[in-house]
């Protein structure tokens, strides 16, 4: 997993005590191994004189008498300080332990000892993962799908993420047209009223569009912040370089259970199934739920199923059916959990089978 991944899974009050132990004990361990390695008599006596011994109380004792008093003091300070020193690299090693046993949910926050909760934050404050259908949420998302690609233009299935920082997996002239009217669209909606936060895939034509919401929003560009895997186009394995009208075939296979994959290819594009696409916007929603309260934020996918099956889990929509909620490129869509609207779509379709998304199959 990611070091963001895993890190909005660590208690988040207890992010900034984390990153202080290990700066403390990195600057520590090269202070010893740069500085005070094999430090003579004198340069013992200066670190002394640097620290408490300056207080030394003096008497009309010998020069010899003060200089060995203040060697010895020396000695003391740096013992005092190597011991310092290990303390907090052990502390710095036990943090970065814990957020890996958090993260893999070996163990619960909860159940840590109470002075460990106290280094590194207690109660609400803690992440987790976000449940869904989550009953409210911290922020109001705007979900956005880039406009057409080259690939899609020429109605071609492209999703190894190998090629998805390449020019063919930028916006087409088209897209590039439909990513303005989303633009448009979002500030209308009030979406950067005040400011927002812009999450756009890697992908070449979803971080294009990210750039082109931005600037028609008028957003610096260091409100755009890059997701490197969460929201890479669903990969379809064998459908890879096929026709588009190949899609039908996996909603067909998507509309049985939501643990299906299509068949897999020999060039290493992944074939993920409705259940992969829902652990990877789940992992998404829990480091934006973590690190951002009360904001506006824009998630900018390259594809539908990203944005679709995101939808569904958040309303409680049976993942069978997300491609019901399809994103056609360049469209955007607001999540609000209280929407009437969205509600009534739901229950008229009869689509809403369970209360837990992820046990839907």
């Amino acid at each position: 997993m990611a070091l963001h991944s895993w890190w909005c899974l660590f208690p988040a009050s207890g992010h900034a005590n984390a990153i202080q132990l290990l700066n403390e004990g990195s600057s520590c361990q090269f202070a010893f191994s740069h500085r005070f390695s094999g430090s003579s008599s004198f340069s013992k006596g200066k670190i002394a004189k640097g620290m408490s011994c300056q207080n030394l109380h003096r008497t009309n004792s010998t020069r010899e008498t003060d200089a060995d008093t203040s060697g010895e003091c020396a000695e003391a300070q740096l013992d005092n300080l190597r011991e310092t020193c290990r303390d907090t690299v052990r502390r710095a090693l036990v943090a970065g332990m814990l957020a890996a046993l958090l993260s893999s949910g070996c163990i619960h926050f909860d159940n840590l000892p109470s002075p460990l909760q106290s280094d590194f934050g207690v109660g609400a404050a803690h992440a987790s993962l976000v449940q869904m259908p989550p009953e409210s949420l911290n922020n109001r998302y705007y979900l956005v799908r880039s406009g057409e690609s080259e690939f899609e233009s020429i109605g071609i299935i492209n999703t190894n993420p190998v090629t998805k920082t390449n020019v063919e997996s930028g916006l087409s002239e088209i897209g590039k047209k439909q990513t303005v009217k989303a633009a448009l669209q979002l500030k209308e909606m009030g979406a950067c009223d005040g400011s927002c936060w812009i999450w756009p895939s890697i992908t070449q034509r979803a971080y294009q569009a990210a750039e082109i919401i931005a600037y028609v929003n008028n957003i610096n560009r260091s409100r755009i912040v890059p997701e490197y895997s969460f929201l890479d186009a669903r990969g379809l394995g064998a459908y890879e370089g096929r026709s588009l009208s190949y899609l039908s075939k996996v909603y067909e296979v998507d509309a049985e259970s939501p643990n299906l994959r299509p068949p897999p290819y020999t060039d290493g594009t992944p074939n993920e199934s409705v259940a992969d696409v829902f652990v990877r916007v789940t992992q998404l929603m829990s480091i934006l739920e973590t690190q951002y309260f009360a904001e506006n934020i824009i998630i900018v996918a390259p594809d539908s199923d990203n944005l679709s099956v995101l939808q569904a889990a958040l309303t409680g929509l049976d993942l069978r059916r997300h491609s019901t909620l399809a994103f056609v490129p360049g469209e955007v869509r607001y999540v609000d959990l209280d929407s009437r609207s969205l509600k009534q779509i739901i229950r008229s379709s009869g689509l809403l089978k369970c209360k837990n998304s992820a046990q839907c199959g």
